[in-house]
């Protein structure tokens, strides 16, 4: 019983401490690259930061009052946990916007455009960090988690089309030109990709095609050695008029290094076809996720 709340304990503490580490990226990115150059970014970090360029307001009090109203949203839809996570990565990160520019040291890199990927790809980094661990800096970070929650779609699109209008909206600060708008957008592009390889890299799939003489023993060992699920098609070459199997086998992106070296063991004269998937649903991937379709979509279907 000890033992159990001793590793609970432990769970919950490195669970907070990456939050942290993740936060101080997220927001060093901001007070280091993004701010000092005037460059817009997405979410209520990059709404805070077009107040600020536009009249001056310090991020920290745009970004800790625009989260208080939007907590409730989380607290609503994902649950007391994610709440609790939130206002302390909320917290956290104003803290971090308030204290961090105090450092001395900011970018010295005269290119914009430098900085903008610089600051994208770090910000991804952090926020990736928070998800991993459950926990979200708001805005349009709980949007994302929510979507996410009940449908297929990678966290990255949903930040790419909600932050559109947060960077486009620089263009009406007097003295930016539609060259800045662009830099915004470059940024959150940057952080739209590393976010997702962060949080979708582990989980993307491929289906493999194997054409070998041997599909038995390919079939078997890739069942007991990668606990993979394996469908065997009849099949006729053509050529040479000979009945043999296909051998169809969806895994991991990171097994196919695993099922090329198991192949090339058993046949090396096999073919083997590999194509990505964009979604595997069932055991050993990923549920199911979406409501019931509605009456009046089984109508459409229907008529």
């Amino acid at each position: 019983m000890i033992l159990n709340m001793d590793n609970s304990v432990l769970k919950i503490f490195k669970s907070y401490s990456l939050m942290t580490i993740g936060l101080f990226i997220f927001v060093f990115s901001w007070t280091a690259f993004l701010i000092p150059v005037e460059i817009a970014g997405g979410g209520v970090s990059g709404l805070a930061s077009v107040i600020q360029y536009a009249t001056g307001i310090e991020v920290f009090y745009s970004y800790l009052l625009i989260n208080i109203f939007l907590l409730g949203v989380g607290f609503l839809i994902l649950g007391n946990g994610f709440g609790f996570k939130t206002i302390y990565c909320i917290s956290v990160a104003a803290l971090f916007f308030k204290f961090l520019p105090l450092i001395p040291w900011v970018t010295d890199i005269e290119d914009k455009l430098i900085n903008s990927v610089i600051g994208g790809t770090m910000s991804g980094i952090g926020i990736g960090i928070i998800f991993l661990q459950g926990g979200s800096t708001g805005g349009t970070d709980i949007i994302a988690l929510i979507i996410s929650k009940y449908r297929e779609t990678s966290p990255g699109r949903v930040f790419l089309f909600c932050d559109l209008i947060i960077i486009g909206s620089v263009i009406f600060i007097p003295g930016k030109s539609l060259s800045d708008v662009i830099y915004g957008y470059i940024e959150m592009v940057s952080f739209s990709y590393v976010i997702d390889m962060i949080l979708t890299g582990n989980k993307q799939s491929v289906q493999i095609h194997i054409f070998s003489a041997k599909y038995k023993e390919i079939a078997d060992k890739a069942m007991t050695d990668l606990r993979r699920g394996v469908t065997a098609i009849t099949s006729t070459g053509w050529y040479s008029q000979k009945e043999s199997r296909v051998l169809i086998i969806v895994l991991r992106k990171n097994q196919v290094s695993d099922i090329t070296a198991l192949v090339k063991e058993i046949d090396k004269d096999a073919f083997m076809t590999v194509t990505p998937v964009m979604s595997v649903y069932g055991e050993g991937f990923d549920k199911f996720k979406g409501g019931k379709i509605s009456w009046k979509r089984k109508k459409e279907h229907l008529t």
